[in-house]
């Protein structure tokens, strides 16, 4: 019996050894991986705000391509509330071509974030017959959107630049 128990302690030790060599290459691991993110949460922000001023940006670019196609889809197709067809047309593309260079570029990136959500939620509403697959590729945006609305446009950005260099921050 004797021998049984002290294989049995051995076999307890040799597997907290193990679990011990495991839970402290899983922490260092980890520890890498947390620190790389430091470096990643960057390169993170920018790609969301160039993926979202891209969507916008073509969106624009369309529309000024044919303006009278573009006013003929605010009198048709889109129904905005309170606004004439030929100034939601204007207001509309203007916001699209304006609103995503300041996302990309990092300036005024909250504001940027915050025009295009509300447009977003405005494009959705003023477009009744959007199918199922517009709504969820709006719903997607909006829910990227709400990373610079609430973390800033991130370290590689003007409005950064500007907090550390002008006001020390």
């Amino acid at each position: 019996m004797n021998t049984t128990s002290e294989d049995m302690t051995r076999a307890v030790v040799q597997s907290t050894g193990l679990v011990g060599t495991i839970s402290g290459i899983m922490r260092s691991l980890y520890g890498r991986l947390d620190s790389l993110g430091t470096y990643l949460h960057p390169v993170f922000d920018l790609s969301v705000r160039l993926g979202l001023a891209w969507i916008f940006w073509k969106s624009g670019l369309t529309k000024i391509q044919s303006w009278e196609s573009t006013v003929m889809l605010f009198q048709y197709e889109y129904k905005v509330p309170l606004l004439p067809p030929e100034i939601a047309a204007f207001l509309g593309t203007g916001v699209e071509l304006i609103m995503p260079a300041l996302l990309a570029a990092g300036l005024a990136g909250r504001m940027a974030a915050l025009v295009l959500f509300v447009f977003n939620i405005i494009a959705v509403i003023s477009y009744p017959t959007l199918n199922i697959y517009g709504q969820l590729d709006h719903l997607w945006w909006g829910a990227l959107l709400l990373i610079p609305i609430f973390r800033g446009p991130g370290k590689l950005s003007i409005d950064h630049l500007i907090r550390t260099r002008l006001w020390g921050h």
